[in-house]
């Protein structure tokens, strides 16, 4: 077999993104993740695990960026900050996982951070003078 086509590299990488993810998300519910990590793992896994993007997939380039480079970025200091050995107990629980959980947090946050920038530029709208 020659190799893997791009689309089914693209979708291997999208399996290990959710399968990080729901590592981080362990992580973030564990007593014995340091503090700093577990409030980073808890940001980046409830973002990545949400069904809201914060800038929606189809607005070309800027949509993809936040799954190409910010939640990639996020999970690798997520894996700094966490010790290798509890860190690979939570990929092994997560890889064995058979169905990632949502995150409704998630999904809240990204839908107050777009309600806040909807009433600022209503509120912007409306005071702005008339020309």
């Amino acid at each position: 077999m020659p190799g893997k086509s791009l689309s089914e590299r693209i979708a291997d990488f999208g399996r290990r993104l959710a399968v990080e993810a729901h590592a981080a998300w362990l992580a973030a519910r564990d007593p014995r993740t340091p503090w700093p990590a577990r409030l980073l793992a808890l940001a980046v896994a409830a973002y990545a695990l949400s069904p809201i993007d914060l800038v929606p997939d189809f607005i070309p380039v800027l949509g993809w960026i936040d799954d190409l480079i910010l939640v990639p970025a996020g999970l690798i200091l997520v894996r700094r900050l966490i010790p290798r050995a509890l860190w690979s107990e939570f990929h092994a629980v997560a890889a064995a996982a058979s169905k990632h959980p949502s995150s409704r947090a998630g999904m809240a946050m990204v839908l107050l951070a777009w309600a806040a920038i909807l009433y600022i530029v209503y509120w912007s709208v409306r005071v702005a003078p008339v020309h």
